[in-house]
């Protein structure tokens, strides 16, 4: 449903050069293609047809008019014949979306036995989209190049790629992070320049007391929170004794729904799309709002633990571009290491805060101690995640810019932990213990994640092209060596940039 109010324009560049006749057949080829990605299932969204442009004026009204279009989060450019690059420049200026060079051509096959100049000069792409590059290039413009044919479904797969990284942008250019409680503890990693992530990255954070927050969970009903008690047993294993009115357990699920009534309410009534928390500053809660915390996660909205208003964000855009598909996502955190030699794996878990959208088989809510915060029986769904690659992403503030470190890792089957039970996954970073963990800690990588096992590295590197930011990939190619060097390489990048 979050999809459903987005739409990306496709621009097509052409001249009138050749004369009115191939102007018309330009339109008509367009219009068959975008038709035919439409008709593909493979996009998130329409492609609109934006009709061609043959001039500086033309390239210029439409960039224009995709930047005050709310429902436009893109720009689809494709050059069917040589279009004179310097049109372009203004228009190119004034676009403020995301845009996307399509390398392509209407006809896929050359006719050998029939090709003639006509032919030609209506299949020009090749050229065509060379002299678009380069000025895109020399105007150092942030851009996705795709090249395939537009039939072809790895190639839709791409855009598609591209499309719902684009939407992702623009969820995230009015994203309200609110922070019950501040920092914790001095901790450095999960905090950062606020205002340079507005400026960058669209994420706007705002401190909240949590008094305020008190205010909605004394004003939840009874009835509110009677409905959503049942909802938990009805969706949850539980044992029996869970239901028993009156119970200290019972007592727990009840007040952790009403925490979550609470924490819902206020970020909906202020359009906010991710929370933070601190297990410091509860105010009249009697645990951590972990179950809470767990389930709207599931619903979409971004959380961070501690205070760590980066990974809330992040998260929220990780879930924003992952909606439809089939594994899903969470916020980690590294926990304890399992050293097993070439098996060396990291246990990621939370206190309870791990989304059940990654969960391998229906959660189990149960009721147990947590001594940490406030000292009490805490509600929280307990489960092991499911297997596959993943990604474990996050941003980290290096001072003078924001720094995304994407780690390729494999989810593998996890153990059950009888005396701790919290939701929680084991992975081995790639290419290995060893170099992934080293590697991420070289690069100032946090205790805290954005995990995914839908998305792959090509959304994150779509993403900090059109954010401008750094961007670092540990994966099965890396060493030692050649990270430190293209860490070394960043540096002087961004001091001299």
């Amino acid at each position: 449903m979050a999809f459903e109010n987005y739409e990306v324009w496709w621009v097509t560049g052409a001249q009138l050069l050749y004369g009115g006749d191939a102007v018309v057949a330009v339109d008509a080829h367009s219009n068959e293609m975008v038709k035919g990605l439409n008709e593909s299932g493979k996009l998130p969204f329409p492609v609109v047809y934006k009709g061609t442009a043959n001039s500086s004026e033309e390239v210029t009204t439409v960039m224009k008019a995709a930047n005050n279009d709310e429902k436009c989060v893109g720009v689809i450019t494709w050059m069917h014949t040589f279009s004179p690059a310097k049109m372009w420049i203004h228009g190119l200026q004034e676009l403020k979306k995301p845009f996307c060079h399509f390398h392509t051509q209407y006809n896929k096959e050359i006719p050998w036995d029939t090709m003639d100049m006509d032919f030609m000069n209506l299949n020009q792409s090749a050229h065509g989209d060379r002299e678009f590059g380069h000025i895109t290039a020399r105007m150092r413009k942030p851009r996705k190049i795709v090249a395939g044919h537009w039939q072809d479904a790895a190639t839709q797969a791409k855009l598609a790629v591209w499309m719902r990284v684009s939407a992702a942008w623009a969820d995230a250019q009015d994203m309200v992070i609110i922070r019950f409680g501040d920092q914790m503890n001095n901790v450095a990693v999960t905090d950062g320049d606020k205002v340079e992530a507005e400026m960058r990255l669209g994420y706007h954070v705002d401190y909240v007391p949590v008094n305020d927050l008190m205010e909605y969970y004394k004003a939840v009903s009874d009835a509110d929170v009677k409905a959503l008690v049942a909802e938990y047993f009805q969706l949850y294993d539980h044992v029996p004794e869970l239901e028993k009115e009156g119970t200290e357990a019972y007592t727990k699920v009840w007040n952790s729904a009403k925490a979550e009534i609470a924490i819902r309410r206020i970020l909906k009534e202020t359009g906010a799309k991710g929370f933070t928390t601190n297990f410091n500053d509860l105010g009249l809660m009697d645990q951590i709002p972990g179950l809470a915390s767990q389930r709207l996660m599931a619903e979409g909205f971004g959380f961070g633990g501690e205070g760590d208003w980066k990974t809330a964000a992040l998260y929220r855009t990780v879930w924003f571009m992952g909606q439809g598909m089939p594994n899903g996502c969470s916020f980690m955190e590294d926990y304890t290491l399992n050293f097993d030699g070439a098996n060396s794996s990291i246990l990621q878990a939370h206190m309870l805060e791990v989304c059940p959208l990654v969960a391998e088989h229906k959660p189990k809510l149960e009721v147990h101690r947590l001594s940490i915060g406030i000292d009490s029986e805490t509600a929280r769904l307990v489960f092991t995640s499911k297997q596959g690659e993943g990604i474990a992403a996050t941003i980290v503030d290096m001072g003078n810019r924001f720094r995304m470190i994407v780690n390729k890792v494999d989810s593998i089957k996890s153990k059950e932990l009888p005396k701790l039970p919290v939701a929680s996954a084991l992975w081995i970073p790639r290419p290995n213990f060893e170099v992934g963990a080293a590697a991420w800690i070289l690069a100032g990588g946090t205790h805290h994640t954005a995990f995914t096992l839908d998305l792959t590295t090509e959304y994150f590197e779509d993403y900090a092209e059109i954010a401008g930011i750094e961007m670092v990939v540990i994966d099965e190619n890396t060493t030692m060596e050649g990270f430190k060097k293209e860490l070394r390489m960043n540096e002087i990048y961004y001091m001299l940039k």
